[in-house]
């Protein structure tokens, strides 16, 4: 039997990876172009979407998630498909500690109450959803990630960059890694509920952490360097991607990480790439 997905943001980090899992896994990959197609009619025929659709640079996210939210719900009842949608850590607030699909949702940000009405609207829709949980995405393709965009954004004069306390625990995912999960689930989907919130735990990293596993990779001593917060501050008035940023500078100093327990009761036997393989990928070429 055909298993056939449709890919939304394909052109995307997150649609790019989970193009080539799905594919790897002996999937029908449709991907849509947005403009050009019908969403629904592109759906038709599908068994699952991953929507890896956002707005870049946070940009209008008021006014475009719950846009995108409807035409997605909408194109998934009409091919009866699964949704599965890359959740983030906004919704968690502030309070440090281990998070969970337990742990009950505090956003202390605009942007945190915005994905979690995203998530209540698809629980409420009818529409399977499988909502994959993680922190800062690491792509290999150095395509807006913060591992590039933040930590190794001087890494070619030796310095590690710091957005926060240099101990400060942040969860980090591998996307390669993230895609094959949601492969994984989507194969499986027929065993799990209506609404699945499934934390992906990754690579839980710290500033040092990073910086000692460069080191020893790359054979020579680093130093840190401190991300210039001031600048966007400076700028928040007429640039609208640093006043986005600003709001969310409190997830670079509240220590979390994510709980790996429901994902290894549905995928007992899944591994995360290794640490060190991960941030050889991730140095720039």
């Amino acid at each position: 039997m055909t298993k056939r997905v449709l890919i939304l943001g394909a052109s995307g980090k997150v649609g790019r990876h989970s193009a080539r899992a799905f594919e790897a896994a002996g999937w029908d990959v449709r991907r849509y172009n947005r403009g050009r197609d019908d969403m629904g009619q592109a759906a038709r025929g599908c068994d699952v979407i991953v929507n890896g659709m956002n707005p870049r640079n946070y940009h209008n996210w008021a006014g475009t998630l719950p846009r995108i939210t409807k035409q997605v719900i909408a194109a998934a009842k009409s091919a009866h498909a699964t949704v599965i949608l890359p959740g983030n850590v906004y919704h968690f607030g502030d309070t440090a500690g281990l998070w969970s699909e337990t742990i009950p949702p505090n956003p202390v940000s605009r942007k945190g109450a915005i994905r979690l009405q995203m998530e209540q609207d698809y629980a409420a829709s009818g529409v399977q959803t499988i909502v994959l949980r993680a922190g800062n995405f690491m792509d290999p393709d150095h395509q807006d990630c913060p591992m590039s965009q933040v930590f190794l954004r001087r890494i070619k004069r030796n310095k590690v960059t710091v957005p926060g306390a240099i101990d400060t625990m942040q969860a980090m995912c591998f996307l390669p890694d993230w895609a094959r999960a949601a492969v994984a689930l989507a194969e499986m989907r027929g065993e799990l509920g209506a609404f699945e919130d499934v934390p992906f735990a990754g690579h839980t990293l710290t500033a040092r952490d990073i910086r000692d596993g460069l080191e020893h990779i790359l054979e020579q001593k680093l130093k840190f360097a401190r991300f210039p917060w001031w600048l966007f501050t400076l700028t928040a008035p007429v640039w609208e991607f640093a006043r986005e940023m600003n709001e969310m500078r409190y997830l670079w100093t509240t220590d979390h990480a994510l709980s790996d327990t429901r994902l290894l009761q549905l995928l007992p036997d899944f591994a995360v790439t290794p640490l060190d393989s991960v941030l050889r990928q991730m140095l720039p070429v």
